[in-house]
């Protein structure tokens, strides 16, 4: 019989990891599990409108969301059905690792923890403190939605913070979060078979998703200003070419922060709703070119760009900023320029569009490189001693 590994989730709804189905970190890290040959259940909380989740051989276990205290009856019950002989939860938050705390202690069964973000960069990180008035500390903690009924309140994120260390095995994808939690490194893995550009015609998909006529820069994630999205509408209103496009897929879950962009430069922006993840290389293959144009900031140094790999697995040209592991990354497969820079960004969609061919030559060595370093199997590789090491600690 093959080990159960249990994926503990934070959040499954489309506010949370579902809102992108199966192109983030845990569904990558169930499908390499497979790969390593363990069965696995992705468990987890919907905090929100539950999402449309992908149709694969993971069961996925959802439990209702709420403030405290009812949060603690949905964590007894998720914790009632917990089966894996090993638990791997998602991001250091209560709702996730703090509940595989709770069934460490009273189970002894090893816990790993995987973090693919630093929780604190979103509230200001180590310059965060919760310091409230006396009345405000009650209205916090006695108002029906007060924000520390909130099971993921800053001030338990940097509770959990402290408990990292709790964890049989940390896991990270970035050299920042490697540094900061001592973590191993084990790279987002890409669906190669699905991300293929076999068979397909950029023209004819242009002309499907009405990009004919245009050069068609592709920004195939969420846009949010750490993100960058705003300099390359800058950079192109600088080249003021006008057959130039930005093209955004399925546009902020968070806010109105793509309508923002659109209402200032409209002219340049073009938005595609969201896509199923099935469909995602079908979008991308319409693109000339991939841009992940990352500001400078601790949230960006702290992530793995999902939307460099689908760009590389299609074999697309990349323009992209050095910031955090995207150099690394990419390597010397795609152009890159430095960041917080739309003159830069400028410069380096000249000189992209000045040699195509070149370009596309490189996304086919981005492709390559892909498949060696961050496909599904790569991600797989990566966890195998990992999960060997912590089994023997049973």
């Amino acid at each position: 019989m093959p080990l159960k590994i249990s994926l503990l989730v934070s959040d499954l709804s489309q506010q949370g990891a579902g809102r992108w189905g199966g192109a983030v970190r845990p569904f990558l890290l169930a499908a390499a599990l497979k790969q390593c040959g363990y069965e696995v259940k992705i468990f987890g909380f919907n905090f929100g409108v539950a999402a449309v989740l992908p149709t694969t051989d993971v069961p996925i276990v959802t439990f209702p969301g709420h403030f405290y205290p009812q949060f603690l009856r949905s964590a007894r019950q998720l914790l009632k059905q917990l089966d894996g002989d090993i638990i791997y939860a998602y991001k250091p938050k209560p709702t996730s690792f703090g509940v595989g705390l709770l069934h460490k202690l009273t189970t002894g069964r090893p816990l790993l923890l995987d973090i693919d973000d630093w929780e604190l960069s979103w509230h200001g990180g180590d310059t965060w403190r919760y310091r409230p008035a006396l009345k405000q500390l009650a209205r916090d903690l006695l108002k029906p939605e007060g924000e520390l009924r909130h099971p993921d309140h800053p001030l338990y994120l940097q509770g959990m913070e402290k408990l990292v260390a709790r964890a049989d095995a940390v896991t990270t994808h970035t050299q920042f979060l490697k540094q900061r939690f001592s973590g191993e490194y084990v790279p987002n893995g890409k669906d190669t078979s699905l991300f293929n550009p076999d068979g397909y015609d950029t023209a004819g998909l242009k002309e499907r998703y009405r990009l004919s006529g245009y050069r068609v820069l592709m920004f195939p994630g969420a846009p949010r200003p750490y993100k960058g999205v705003e300099d390359v509408l800058m950079a192109l209103e600088r080249l003021n070419q006008p057959d130039l496009r930005l093209v955004i897929v399925g546009g902020s879950p968070y806010d109105d922060y793509d309508q923002q962009l659109e209402r200032q430069w409209g002219r340049w922006l073009i938005r595609l709703p969201k896509m199923p993840y099935t469909l995602m290389p079908d979008v991308i293959a319409a693109a000339d070119a991939i841009v992940i144009p990352q500001r400078d900031t601790p949230a960006a140094q702290a992530q793995f760009p999902l939307k460099l790999t689908d760009g590389m697995a299609m074999a697309k040209p990349i323009l992209a900023t050095r910031v955090g592991d995207i150099p690394e990354i990419l390597g010397d497969t795609g152009y890159l320029v430095e960041p917080d820079s739309p003159q830069s960004l400028a410069v380096g969609i000249q000189a992209l569009f000045a040699d195509l061919e070149t370009a596309k030559a490189q996304g086919l060595r981005a492709r390559r490189k892909c498949l060696t370093d961050y496909s599904i199997e790569a991600m797989a590789e990566a966890l195998k001693p990992i999960l060997t090491r912590v089994m023997k600690k049973r």
